[in-house]
């Protein structure tokens, strides 16, 4: 009975536990007779180059965008020309289908020397009007003489409803002027000069006035009686023996 009950019983394979590494180290698992391949022990090296793939890809972008940027910036060069917004002021146009908005940008342009310009100009948007008056201004720069820091003698002149008084002031002086004289002024070399403004508020014809009272100013070698000066107020021309 014994033997019977004995060889009813299933077989059960007994295997043999995997030997201890050495050094005391876990053993080696095996699959299909193979390491095992787990995430956590594949490096960016053995998961065929994915991760030198992302990493390039990633560097390329910021390569891509650094290109971009470079592209997009202009070199450097040295700023001939001063630029100063005055006003921006949004005019509108009523035409059959409505109201048409646009702005209208007031904008002088000097080289911190001896030459400025002024230029005004309607555009869409604010920023295409600026541009657009910027360079008008720098299509009608004029020359101004200037003597110790300022002007020669004193002008007035009148344009539309403005009234520009320009007088020539001591060193260390500086420059007393309003808004839109101060911006025009700033932009020359001059550095010590008394304005006064009579007329008119309106800041576009204040700004031709005062270009119209520094171009009328005339050199101090073109005065008459002036020395090296001629009676019709033109200057002489030196002739080297």
């Amino acid at each position: 009975m014994s033997e019977e009950v004995k060889k009813a019983e299933p077989e059960v394979e007994v295997k043999a536990a995997p030997a201890a590494a050495k050094n005391g180290e876990a053993p080696k698992k095996k699959f299909g007779g193979a390491n095992n391949f787990s995430s956590e022990n594949m490096t960016a090296d053995n998961r065929g180059g994915r991760g030198r793939r992302d990493e390039r890809s990633r560097g390329g972008d910021r390569n891509r965008g650094d290109r971009r940027n470079r592209r997009d910036d202009k070199p450097a060069e040295d700023k001939l020309f001063e630029e100063q917004t005055i006003a921006v002021d949004r005019v509108s146009r009523t035409v059959k289908g409505g109201r048409r908005l646009r702005f209208k940008a007031l904008v002088v342009v000097g080289d911190k020397k001896n030459k400025v310009g002024v230029g005004v100009a309607k555009g869409a948007d604010a920023q295409i009007a600026v541009q657009k008056a910027s360079d008008i201004a720098k299509k009608n720069m004029i020359t101004v003489p200037i003597v110790n820091t300022t002007i020669p003698h004193e002008v007035e002149v009148k344009f539309g409803g403005a009234h520009v008084l320009l007088k020539p002031a001591a060193p260390g002086t500086g420059i007393i002027a309003g808004g839109t004289i101060r911006a025009i002024i700033g932009t020359t070399g001059i550095s010590n000069l008394l304005t006064k403004s009579l007329g008119s508020n309106n800041k576009v014809n204040i700004a031709y006035a005062t270009v119209k009272a520094l171009t009328s100013i005339v050199p101090r070698n073109e005065w008459v009686g002036a020395k090296g000066s001629r009676k019709d107020g033109k200057a002489v021309e030196k002739v080297s023996k």
